[in-house]
């Protein structure tokens, strides 16, 4: 069981924890390594409405990812679910700062200032399309601050709702500073 994510039942009886340090990388190399069926499943997932069969690739993907599911409150689900389908659709590359990535990718400023404004259920939507446009411009998020920010994004927890500010300024910080460079240039 990871402790990335406070929304794990306290009642339940504890689990062995997962041996990988870091889920979300976990996640990453699984989604990489696996047959093209099980990344087309968890690109066509619906994170926000999980159908049975849609669930099922899902609890496979994170098990061998190591973490423990099953002891998960069902507003987590859909956290990962995104997770998931968003390396699914554009992979995971950590070398770069994701803000430096958007940029890369010429992600439009409004379109980075919508992802970074927004909040509930206009990010879980807008997200994907933003994950697409990566992908079509040959340009892999990372997922370690992409991940994090759509763990703490929709949590009920206040210090979480503070961190996933400090996460969102963390992307535009390198994100505007890659604009500026490149507007200078020109």
């Amino acid at each position: 069981m990871t402790t990335l994510d406070p929304t794990i039942d306290a009642k339940a009886a504890p689990v062995e924890v997962a041996t990988h340090r870091e889920p979300i990388g976990a996640l990453a190399t699984y989604i990489q390594h696996a047959s093209s069926g099980e990344r087309a499943a968890l690109a066509r997932l619906k994170p926000e409405a999980l159908q049975p069969h849609q669930l099922a690739a899902l609890a496979r993907a994170l098990l061998k990812a190591g973490l423990s599911p099953e002891q998960w409150h069902a507003d987590t689900w859909p956290r990962w679910a995104l997770i998931a389908h968003g390396m699914a659709l554009a992979g995971h590359d950590r070398k770069q700062k994701l803000g430096e990535q958007l940029a890369q990718a010429k992600v439009s400023e409004s379109r980075v200032t919508k992802l970074l404004t927004s909040r509930g259920d206009a990010f879980t939507q807008l997200l994907p399309r933003v994950l697409r446009l990566l992908a079509s411009k040959g340009v892999a998020p990372n997922w370690r601050e992409l991940g994090e920010l759509v763990l703490k994004e929709s949590s009920n927890q206040r210090d979480d709702k503070e961190k996933a500010e400090a996460i969102r300024l963390r992307i535009a910080g390198p994100y505007f500073s890659a604009l500026a460079r490149s507007a200078s240039k020109s």
